[in-house]
């Protein structure tokens, strides 16, 4: 356990730092060039269920349990090739490493993000952002149940969470009460479906998208 910090600042990933529907995007793409748009479907229908099954996005599983329904289709090979070399520092939000260097001015920055345990890591990795945060990276399947794991790896006085998910944020906020200040920038499409915001309180701050974060004042937030 490292020492207590005044100030931890937990950062997710998809939709809150890199544009992970776009990268979906991408993907559907190139399973319809390589594929089909009959396989492509497919292979979005398995991911469904298997998200639903883990509580999480598992995009290799998918290709991995896709592959027992077609075992002769040599053409799978190379979409787990497209995940693992996909190009994720092209896709990180304007302005989001200029983010994680404000908010450092403020406290330890830690990447919290739900995952796998092979492609997630390996998108921080390759998008920089594990190199932003100098390899403090946490990655859970269901990570608002990991936070007394997470006091324990960063201890603080205070933590600031920044999530695209209302629902994450409000997990947070129910466990650490007024010890979390939560950040919501409205990027993705969980953030703009009102059904999935509607059932959950605001958070401390919104914000239109995460490079707009260096323009707030989080330390006087804080200090409040």
């Amino acid at each position: 356990m490292s020492a207590p910090a005044d100030v931890v600042i937990l950062f997710d990933v998809d939709d809150t730092l890199l544009d992970n529907d776009a990268v979906q995007e991408d993907l559907s793409a190139h399973l319809e060039r390589t594929l089909g748009a009959a396989s492509r479907d497919r292979y979005w229908s398995i991911f469904e269920a298997l998200r639903t099954e883990l509580g999480y996005a598992d995009y290799l599983g998918t290709l991995q349990r896709y592959r027992l329904e077609a075992q002769d289709d040599s053409r799978l090979l190379t979409v787990a090739s497209f995940l693992l070399d996909y190009p994720f520092a092209s896709r990180l939000y304007r302005g989001a490493l200029a983010a994680i260097a404000h908010m450092q001015r403020l406290g330890t920055t830690v990447i919290l993000s739900d995952g796998d345990v092979v492609l997630q890591p390996r998108k921080i990795q390759r998008s920089g952002l594990w190199e932003a945060v100098q390899g403090r990276v946490l990655i859970y399947i269901h990570k608002e149940q990991m936070l007394e794991v997470v006091a324990r790896l960063y201890p603080a006085r205070h933590y600031v969470m920044v999530d695209d998910k209302l629902r994450i944020l409000a997990a947070v906020k129910q466990h650490w009460g007024s010890r979390v200040t939560s950040i919501f920038p409205r990027q993705g499409r969980y953030a703009h479906d009102a059904g999935a915001t509607a059932a959950y309180p605001a958070a401390d701050l919104s914000i239109d998208a995460i490079g707009d974060l260096p323009g707030y004042d989080i330390g006087t937030m804080l200090q409040s």
